[in-house]
C-alpha cells in the first residue's frame, strides 16, 4: 500500500540537522522514506507502536540509533503518515 509522507515544521528542522552528517546519510533516509511509503511494517524498519505519553504514535528506525517519529492520518481519500519528528533514541523519547 502506497502512502504519502506528510512532513511537519519540527520533522523538517530535525531533518535539516540530521542532513548535515556525512552525505550517505541523505541516501538512508531516503531509503527509508521509501520503504515507509510502499511497506510501513518492512522489518528493516523495526516499525513499533509508542505507549504512554507517546500513545497513538508510532516508531521506525533509521540506521542504528536514529528514529523517525509518525502517526497515520487521514489524507484526502487516503491514508497518509504524518512524519512527526527524527532524532536519536534519547533526542525523541
Amino acid at each position: 500500500m502506497n502512502r504519502e509522507l506528510i512532513r511537519t515544521t519540527s520533522f523538517l528542522r530535525a531533518a535539516r540537522k540530521y542532513l548535515k552528517k556525512p552525505p550517505d546519510k541523505a541516501e538512508e533516509l531516503e531509503f527509508v522514506f521509501s520503504l515507509l511509503t510502499n511497506d510501513t511494517f518492512d522489518s528493516r524498519l523495526r516499525t513499533h507502536k509508542l505507549k504512554g505519553e507517546f500513545d497513538g504514535v508510532w516508531a521506525c528506525s533509521v540506521g542504528y540509533d536514529m528514529r523517525i517519529l509518525f502517526e497515520f492520518v487521514t489524507h484526502g481519500d487516503t491514508e497518509a503518515i504524518l512524519l512527526l519528528t527524527m532524532g536519536s533514541h534519547d533526542e525523541v523519547y
